[in-house]
């Protein structure tokens, strides 16, 4: 991390999980536990149908509530998908795009990537963009190459004073949900990586200030090595978000 130049996110990702009596009750027994710990900035993104009540939980407290997805359309004949316009309109601030799991089942690409990104970043709010290679990619030794093309092509058309409303999650597709973790060695390299395009794309003066999380299998027994890495400034947290203990511990380890 490095807190002079950029601000540090702890951010979790429920995924397909939580109800929203499930979330009210999750937000209740962590609110005390991260209570006055704004080292970093504290986000949930969850489901549609929980969002609501998540927020109403969290109110008053250091915790934000965010969106796992949105479409790029405002509106439409687009069964099953809502638009930037409709999270705005209940307060939503923060939205994940182009996680590896809409990339892997959901036919997300790069193209519909810069698109959600850009329709997202209009209507006025946050994006968690990710990014990252899978297994073949790392073993072929072409990481720096995809995450490099990924950078370019998902913030395509996307200028700098929008860039300040864009935090990049690298998330090596391989460290998802299977226990592994990239070391903090092969995790500063890449999003060391990520900052050189960036400053390629807007100067460097303007990387220095993009946010970087890391985003693979992240937990509370790794979470402070990783994050003592310069270029690592914060998480982007899968199973252990859903855990108020694990998850404080990470908030900890920013602190």
């Amino acid at each position: 991390m490095n807190p002079a130049k950029r601000r540090t996110v702890i951010a979790g990702n429920w995924k397909m999980n939580f109800t929203p009596d499930e979330a009210t009750a999750f937000i209740n027994e962590i609110k005390p536990m991260v209570a006055g710990k704004d080292n970093c900035d504290i986000i949930f993104c969850a489901p549609y149908v929980t969002i609501s009540a998540a927020m109403k939980a969290a109110e008053g407290s250091n915790i934000k509530i965010g969106a796992e997805n949105v479409h790029f359309e405002e509106k439409g004949a687009y069964t099953g998908e809502v638009s930037a316009k409709m999270l705005k309109a209940i307060g939503v601030e923060y939205v994940i795009i182009g996680h590896s799991e809409r990339r892997q089942y959901f036919a997300e690409t790069d193209e519909t990537v810069n698109l959600r990104t850009k329709a997202a970043l209009a209507a006025g709010m946050k994006v968690i963009l990710c990014l990252g290679e899978v297994k073949e990619q790392r073993l072929s030794g072409i990481t720096n190459e995809v995450v490099g093309m990924q950078t370019k092509l998902d913030l395509a058309g996307v200028d700098a004073e929008a860039l300040k409303n864009v935090i990049i999650a690298y998330e090596p597709v391989w460290a998802i949900g299977t226990g592994l973790t990239a070391t903090p060695e092969q995790a500063e390299e890449t999003c060391g990586e990520i900052r050189k395009v960036l400053a390629a794309m807007y100067g460097a003066e303007v990387a220095e200030t993009v946010t970087i999380q890391y985003g693979g299998s992240m937990n509370d027994a790794n979470a402070a090595e990783l994050l003592a890495k310069p270029n690592v400034d914060g998480g982007l947290i899968g199973g252990a978000s859903l855990v108020a203990k694990k998850f404080t511990a990470i908030v900890d380890a920013a602190q």
